[in-house]
């Protein structure tokens, strides 16, 4: 049980049930761990140590070790960069279009498909006291939720380029590139020119 328990400590407390196995954890091991509390089970196939301190990016790295392709997206990732105060109940996800999230998802995740290049770019891997994320840049999110404000709202979106733009570390030209490359820069363009002129 030990051996077990190490395990999920030299991985931030979290492992799958096929790395367990390839480790040499027996299933009657991961019974009786189930059994006494000392892990619990996320989702079918991953589990994690049931006395892990829940921090603010937990569900971000549950979702990201069940979902290999889920990338934190949207107002999910706008909180998450500090551009929002208000923070979504929901976990905001993409996906590939072509991809099948499967039938049980954790509790509070909405998932976005996204188009094959507009999923894969502005994506980074963030390391956190929890475990992994991915997540897109401030400047992809910024667009993205320009590019779904019928959906969350125009005020959010234009909120989210305000306090990009306070920023003293901010790449206007990065944001615009974004813009362009996910065909978003008409839309954005009356208000980046006013926020830029003020």
């Amino acid at each position: 049980m030990e051996k077990a328990i190490e395990f999920f400590r030299s991985r931030q407390g979290y492992a799958q049930l096929k790395e367990l196995k390839q480790g040499g954890v027996h299933t009657d091991t991961i019974r009786k761990l189930l059994q006494q509390g000392i892990i619990r089970k996320v989702k079918p196939g991953l589990y994690k140590l049931s006395d892990l301190e829940e921090l603010p990016e937990t569900r971000m790295v549950e979702i990201c070790l069940s979902m290999p392709l889920a990338v934190v997206c949207l107002h999910s990732a706008l909180h998450y960069h500090n551009l929002t105060p208000v923070q979504s109940p929901q976990l905001m996800v993409a996906l590939p279009r072509e991809s099948k999230p499967g039938s049980i998802l954790p509790d509070q995740v909405q998932i976005y498909f996204f188009t094959g290049k507009n999923h894969r770019v502005g994506i980074e891997d963030v390391q956190t006291q929890t475990g992994l994320i991915r997540i897109y840049n401030p400047e992809k999110t910024i667009v993205d939720c320009f590019r779904y404000r019928n959906k969350l709202g125009l005020d959010l979106a234009i909120e989210g380029l305000k306090n990009y733009l306070a920023r003293l570390q901010h790449d206007t030209g990065k944001l615009i590139d974004y813009a362009r490359q996910g065909r978003m820069f008409n839309v954005m363009r009356p208000y980046l020119d006013t926020l830029i002129r003020v």
